[in-house]
């Protein structure tokens, strides 16, 4: 099986890519990966060290050809403050409970998990359910994460701390959502415009390698 030995920064490469893979935030931190692209490309993703992609990077083949990363769309609570102020309390209280957040200019995004959902409707934010790439800060104690140059690069894995919501060791579909919803009334559900649904139809497989 060929292989992807090396990264190339987020959307620094210009050529045509060969096939691209559609992965979650749960698979885009990987180092050794059996993966199949959303036109059937079957290749063994191979670095050197677990690394955090993001979406736009591209994996070269040993053949030279690309593949590009592509943030699949996953459920997740986007968290509204009514002021900068609010929002700085929001965030530091998930900071406070090592939760991966991404950070928005006017919002917080987390996965799904009703019991944070109830903590930050009590400090008065308002909660709405999304489908969205999810793309967290990675955190004090994360490795410096890859500069996205126009070269090549090493890349240093994230150690994300996070909310149960490790990586599976098991077999399963790369686009797959991770919901932690348990039932609980939510305000309402949007998709984000950015959420990735129209890029592409197929699906990636992935498979850890030990």
């Amino acid at each position: 099986m060929i292989r992807a030995t090396r990264v190339l920064g987020q959307h620094r490469w210009k050529e045509a890519a060969a096939d691209s893979v559609l992965l979650d935030f749960d698979d885009r931190h990987r180092r050794r990966l059996a993966m199949t692209g959303t036109r059937g490309l079957e290749f063994l993703l191979d670095l050197e060290h677990a690394t955090a992609l993001r979406g736009g990077d591209a994996l070269v083949l040993e053949d030279g050809r690309l593949i590009e990363v592509v943030a699949a769309a996953e459920p997740l609570l986007e968290i509204r403050a009514g002021d900068p102020h609010h929002l700085v309390r929001l965030a530091w209280h998930l900071g406070n409970r090592h939760l991966p957040t991404q950070i928005m200019a006017k919002s917080l995004r987390i996965r799904r998990d009703h019991v944070i959902e109830a903590m930050v409707k009590g400090l008065g934010a308002r909660v709405i359910e999304i489908e969205a790439p999810f793309d967290p800060e990675g955190g004090a104690y994360a490795e410096p994460s890859h500069a996205h140059g126009d070269h090549d690069h090493d890349h240093h894995g994230h150690d994300h701390h996070g909310h149960d919501h490790t990586s599976h060791d098991h077999a399963h579909h790369s686009h797959a959502h991770h919901d932690h919803d348990h039932g609980h009334a939510h305000d309402d559900h949007v998709h984000d415009e950015h959420c990735g649904h129209d890029h592409h139809h197929g699906h990636s497989h992935a498979h850890d390698h030990k």
